[in-house]
């Protein structure tokens, strides 16, 4: 059966105050980048020419309006898009650390996008996906939780690949054994993960890559391609029994890596859509990562993620060089 839609992504949309220099009174400036994980990941596939949809809410307000407008300018179909008239538009503040990383402050107590509810899902829109992408910021809460359940049910049984990245933010969590509890849902259900050194960490209680890996191989074996990302370090994929390591771009020039990780994500889906997941060679699993690695590197140059993802010739010319 064909697809009307390359990915469908389920998740939350919010408004990123990043760290902008400072105003002529010592004060902290601000820049409103529109973000959030599933739809950072939409923004980069649409860059590499693939058709996308997201499920959300925002809030009726001037953040929620930007933000539906944002995610339409690059292309992302908004029909799943939802406006909740009581609750406010999530935002995040993220001050960057030394070396770019970032240091999150969520107003979300309740944000819009905890309050899509199963019962408002968009399943035939769902259904249409050959692949379908979630995090577990629609996880932290009992209904928006359903919610996501059952969108990950309608896509399996659609015949969608499952896409998953763990994304842990834990000031949003209640506990961090709630949060390991649903992450390790999310890799039950999941074709294709991306999960990052600390997350490993988190899921499987051991720092080695390989042996963490390894642990979640075992405990999810439906796991078709488990990529695990370090940074400026590089990525590692797991597949089929082959092991492939791909150092990171390191040409400086980092602002803030708010994006890095869902830009990567976009480009082994992009890759996952052209080869699929079975008898992958190292020769694919190598290209399939220096092409990420040279994406997410290049987000990082700039502030922001929707708006800031990088052109395919971009990350094609930087790759050939890695």
């Amino acid at each position: 059966m064909s697809k009307k839609f390359d990915v469908v992504a389920l998740g939350e949309l919010l408004m990123d105050f990043t760290e902008n220099g400072r105003s002529p009174q010592g004060n902290i400036l601000f820049e409103a980048n529109p973000g959030g994980a599933p739809c950072n990941v939409l923004a980069m596939l649409q860059k590499l020419g693939r058709s996308t949809a997201f499920i959300g809410k925002v809030g009726d307000d001037m953040f929620g309006q930007t933000l539906r407008s944002v995610a339409e300018e690059v292309g992302i179909n908004t029909s799943g898009l939802l406006t909740d008239r009581e609750t406010r538009t999530t935002l995040a503040f993220v001050r960057t650390l030394p070396g770019g990383d970032r240091d999150f402050s969520f107003y979300r107590n309740p944000g819009a996008d905890m309050t899509l509810t199963a019962e408002e899902l968009p399943l035939e829109l769902i259904g249409s996906a050959r692949i379908f992408h979630f995090g577990t910021l629609s996880m932290t809460h009992p209904g928006v939780r359903e919610a996501t359940k059952r969108a990950v049910e309608t896509a399996k049984a659609a015949g969608a690949l499952i896409s998953f990245d763990p994304n842990l933010r834990p000031p949003l969590w209640g506990s961090l054994d709630e949060a390991r509890e649903q992450i390790n849902w999310g890799l039950d259900q999941a074709d294709v993960v991306k999960i990052a050194d600390n997350e490993l960490e988190f899921v499987t209680g051991v720092q080695d890559f390989d042996t963490g890996a390894a642990k979640i191989l075992r405990d999810h074996p439906g796991i078709r391609i488990l990529n695990v990302t370090a940074g400026p370090d590089g990525s590692i994929a797991y597949s089929g029994g082959k092991r492939v390591y791909v150092p990171g771009v390191k040409l400086g020039g980092t602002i803030e890596t708010t994006g890095a990780g869902d830009t990567f994500c976009a480009c082994v889906l992009n890759f996952v859509l052209d080869h699929g997941t079975a008898a992958l060679t190292e020769q694919d699993l190598t290209g399939m990562l220096r092409f990420a690695n040279a994406a997410a590197y290049l987000v990082t140059t700039k502030k922001g993620a929707i708006r800031s993802m990088p052109e395919r010739e971009e990350v094609e010319a930087l790759a050939g060089k890695a």
